[in-house]
């Protein structure tokens, strides 16, 4: 996390420890699939999916595991009781970087969004002991939210790679319809302005899902509270550093230096404590949540 997750992992070290080590680890799973997609060759992405769908099988039958990664994976889905649709449904969302480069609506970039990273709000909820169900739809919501963020810091990144995730309809109606065919050379001077519409749009949309996801904090305890808080914070702000450009997301890569992260540290500490009178009474403990949310029939658009 501290090299290719740097505001996860800045927030995780506000988790208690053995949540943050769990944490570790589902993040590390992720990774392990994510790089088994994006770091191979276009045409070997069918096979290393492949790949990934019988170790996952592998781990939830309980069969010996000999890479470090699968078996500390499997470690924390025993002992969280974290349902298989999850994972699954995140690998899902790695099969559309195989066969889509593009997203024609916002309806299809959330269907993406909550697989990606919805699916690891799910997971969460497990790791960091939630005891109340209703907390896993807005977990998904956070979830999506640090994605659609993720998605305007990565325009230009995601451009040269040969993949455009901002809503074809969203870019035609901003006046750059079409945008898609120029993939695979240098994006056309004229989308600048198109691009950092459909850029605010986007991040006006992540808002959404981030005020979503706040309902969640208040079912979490004190202290993964304060990290979830953390993360949500640090992540948002990458949207507000993208705002201060304008919402030109193509003069490089949003990030929020260390000073604002402490920062926002201060801030979830005093939210934090300002909520710690309704936490009286409350008690939070391990549950083994057995909901299945998968969208759209329950993660719905706001």
């Amino acid at each position: 996390m501290a090299n290719h997750a740097k505001s996860f992992h800045f927030a995780s070290r506000m988790l208690p420890r053995g949540c943050r080590a769990q944490a570790a680890v589902l993040y590390a799973w992720c990774r392990f699939a994510d790089d088994a997609i994006d770091l191979a060759p276009r045409e070997a992405g069918p096979e290393n999916l492949a790949r990934l769908e019988r170790e996952l099988d592998d781990v939830y039958a309980g069969r010996p595991q000999s890479n470090l990664v699968l078996a500390a994976f499997q470690e924390v889905v025993q002992a969280r009781a974290i349902p298989r649709a999850y994972p699954a449904e995140l690998l899902a969302g790695m099969g559309m970087d195989i066969v889509k480069d593009r997203y024609a609506t916002m309806d299809e970039l959330l269907q993406y969004a909550f697989r990606v990273a919805g699916t690891v709000g799910l997971m969460m909820c497990h790791v960091l002991e939630v005891s109340d169900q209703a907390a896993l739809r807005h977990a998904a919501h956070l979830g999506i939210a640090m994605q659609l963020t993720n998605i305007c810091r990565d325009v230009r990144e995601d451009w040269e790679r040969g993949r455009l995730y901002l809503p074809l309809d969203w870019l035609a109606n901003a006046g750059a319809p079409g945008l898609d065919g120029h993939l695979g050379g240098g994006l056309p001077t004229t989308a600048r302005g198109p691009v950092a519409v459909v850029v605010r749009q986007l991040l006006e949309e992540a808002d959404r899902y981030y005020r979503s996801g706040d309902r969640s904090i208040a079912m979490f305890s004190s202290r993964c509270a304060l990290g979830v808080r953390t993360a949500r914070l640090v992540y948002s702000a990458i949207g507000d550093r993208i705002a201060a450009r304008e919402y030109d997301a193509l003069t490089g890569r949003a990030f929020v230096p260390l000073p604002r992260k402490l920062g926002l540290l201060a801030k979830a500490a005093a939210l934090s404590a300002a909520a710690a009178p309704s936490r009286l009474g409350s008690r939070f403990r391990a549950a083994k949540i057995n909901t299945q949310l998968r969208y759209p029939d329950d993660i719905v658009p706001l």
